[in-house]
């Protein structure tokens, strides 16, 4: 029982996320810090108040409802998606896109290129030298072959 415990925390992808948490929290604790420190002030020198939201209370019978910790946390929350989103996300989005683009472009030509069977009039693949429903042999379409980077038939 204990080898098994061992062997799922040793695990390489429980320990990345071990770590990942760790560095996500670390930086809500950055991103909360630069909210209260930069982006209330400056909320509050637009609003003309004091900024800190954190002790705007309202009152109802008596109870206290303390909606500027809620406030807090929204623009911290806002802050972080924002960083994260602008300086994570797209970027990797990009490099991502510059190495698959050429890819996936060559391959989305070849499968949506169709056209149909001779004999049973179904949709079959441009490069298709059987039609896979009626078993018969048909021409290959000789665009779609050199897109495909396959030698013309003869």
């Amino acid at each position: 029982m204990l080898n098994g415990f061992k062997d799922f925390i040793l695990r390489g992808n429980v320990i990345s996320m071990a770590i990942g948490l760790a560095v996500g929290a670390a930086f809500t604790a950055v991103v909360t810090g630069f909210s209260n420190a930069f982006i209330v002030p400056l909320i509050g020198l637009f609003t003309r108040g004091t900024g800190d939201f954190g002790k705007a209370v309202f009152t109802v019978d008596g109870v206290k409802f303390p909606y500027g910790l809620f406030v807090s946390a929204a623009i911290a929350f806002v802050i972080t998606a924002a960083v994260l989103y602008f300086l994570v996300v797209v970027p990797m989005a990009q490099v991502q896109n510059r190495f698959t683009a050429k890819e996936d472009e060559q391959r989305a030509d070849i499968k949506a290129a169709l056209r149909d069977c001779p004999r049973c009039f179904t949709e079959i693949p441009a490069i298709a030298t059987r039609c896979g429903h009626c078993t018969s042999d048909v021409e290959p379409d000789p665009e779609a072959r050199a897109l495909a980077g396959l030698p013309a038939q003869r």
